[in-house]
């Protein structure tokens, strides 16, 4: 993983300015050639101002199916759902129109639904456009979190499976979740990392100069050549 990879921005509005720019143009340009097109969004804190600025972009918005990388297995309603945040954060003004597939579904928990999420991630239109991922200052990307249960296998390539029961128990999060497996996310035209800030910045430097990813997972999707990574970075 060489600093190309790396683009920092002076200031926030300016890198969502320039993300979104790119997300809108590969939609755009994957509607025109295929007819149909596909965004894997993250939750957390940093994408909201992202999703504030693409629900007022111009896109055939009514062709493109949006999912999520990871989701806790807690009520669509609730605060902390990655649903909820997409659903009142991005799919409202113009994006209104477009599809969301969720990974919540009403099963008692994600061990029980896997089947039936990877079955409906598996008809959506791939590759993916666009990956967005985040990353935790515990290296973890999506609901990949150092020596959680499940890792393994999500991690595995071998494995077809595009979704994986994940059980977090770090310093960081607990609980039950449902995630994409790095199969699912090398499965993108292109990935994104979007950070913010000092201490994030130091995390990805450490994480591109290592090589074990069971301590820092996001290390899976940084040390691999099967798809483009751009980490997108501001203060």
């Amino acid at each position: 993983m060489t600093d190309d990879t790396l683009l920092r921005f002076p200031n926030a509005d300016d890198m969502v300015r320039a993300l979104s720019d790119e997300t809108v143009s590969r939609l755009t340009a994957s509607v025109s050639s295929r007819g149909a097109a596909s965004l894997a969004v993250s939750g957390g804190t940093t994408p909201g101002i992202l999703f504030d600025a693409l629900s007022m972009r111009s896109a055939p918005w009514d062709k493109v199916s949006v999912t999520l990388s990871d989701e806790r297995w807690i009520a669509p309603d609730r605060d902390g759902s990655n649903e909820k945040l997409v659903r009142t954060r991005l799919l409202r003004n113009a994006a209104s129109a477009a599809t969301l597939v969720p990974l919540k579904t009403p099963d008692a928990s994600p061990a029980a639904a896997e089947a039936k999420v990877d079955a409906t991630i598996s008809a959506m239109p791939r590759p993916f456009d666009v990956m967005l991922l985040g990353m935790g200052d515990d290296g973890h990307t999506a609901s990949l979190f150092p020596h959680s249960a499940g890792l393994d296998a999500a991690l595995d390539l071998a494995k077809p499976n595009l979704v994986q029961a994940i059980h977090a128990d770090t310093a960081v999060a607990t609980g039950e979740r449902m995630t994409f497996t790095l199969r699912a996310i090398l499965g993108s035209k292109l990935i994104v990392i979007l950070i913010r800030g000092d201490e994030k910045l130091a995390t990805y430097r450490k994480a591109a100069a290592g090589t074990d990813i069971h301590e820092m997972p996001v290390r899976a999707v940084l040390n691999q050549t099967q798809a483009p990574v751009r980490v997108y970075w501001s203060p």
